[in-house]
């Protein structure tokens, strides 16, 4: 128990980013790659806009507290678990963004949370 919430800090940070990013670029809008003299006039805007500036702002301080994670907890172990991020970025989607959420990705971020578990007992 102790390591699941060990890994949750840099998890939750982690999907606090990537709400920032999709915030921020849902103002920002899609990149369009067909015109190549476009690309990085793109990226500039996008990484003007303060929710992407955060979103990695949030990552780089989630990379800083994975490092603490990976000292104690064996690496086997730590990095299967980042993959509850896919259930609190899907719960977050579903009620910040209204995003539709189909039984079928709520039964697979089951699966995914039973394989949590299983490797936490391990």
């Amino acid at each position: 128990m102790q390591t699941i919430l060990l890994v949750l800090v840099p998890v939750l940070i982690g999907v606090v980013g990537q709400l920032f990013l999709k915030k921020g670029m849902g103002i920002v809008g899609q990149f369009n790659f067909t015109d190549w003299q476009q690309i990085v006039p793109q990226f500039v805007r996008a990484f003007a806009n303060p929710w992407v500036f955060a979103g990695f702002a949030f990552y780089f301080l989630s990379s800083l507290f994975w490092m603490i994670v990976l000292s104690r907890v064996e690496l086997s172990v730590a990095y299967p678990m980042l993959s509850l991020g896919y259930a609190f970025v899907l719960l977050a989607s579903f009620f910040l963004f209204q995003e539709t959420v189909s039984p079928v990705r709520w039964l697979g971020v089951l699966v995914i949370m039973l394989g949590v578990v299983l490797i936490s007992r391990s």
